[in-house]
């Protein structure tokens, strides 16, 4: 699938972004948070191709194990819109959930193995 700009925001729209990116291929992570969280991602997206259009102040940090990914949350409404991956400070993937105008439930989807990476026992 091609890339194309889509806009996305949180659940109550607090933070409102951009991404140019693919939507497959779409993938989950079976790490302890992404299992918990159930988002379907969007391919990785290096980070000139993000943009916070608003709330970026309402936007809190959560990073867990190794503390490499940072993962954040709308601090008003707790819909997690994107984050930087645990590969590269520069790559980012995005809620597809999230974007306007896109079905998750309509994208296939691989599982990728978050698991294996985590250092503690169910991190």
């Amino acid at each position: 699938m091609t890339e194309k700009l889509y806009k996305g925001s949180c659940h109550c729209g607090a933070v409102r972004f951009e991404v140019r990116t693919a939507l497959t291929p779409a993938g989950r992570c079976n790490c302890s948070l992404c299992r918990r969280k159930g988002a379907l991602m969007t391919p990785m997206i290096d980070v000139a191709d993000v943009n916070i259009v608003s709330g970026e102040e309402s936007l809190t940090l959560y990073q867990f194990n190794t503390r490499t990914a940072k993962h954040y949350f709308c601090k008003h409404c707790g819909i997690y819109p994107f984050h930087q991956t645990r590969k590269a400070s520069n790559l980012w993937r995005a809620n597809v959930g999230c974007l306007e105008g896109v079905d998750p439930y309509a994208l296939e989807a691989s599982v990728a193995d978050g698991a294996s990476l985590s250092v503690l026992e169910d991190a």
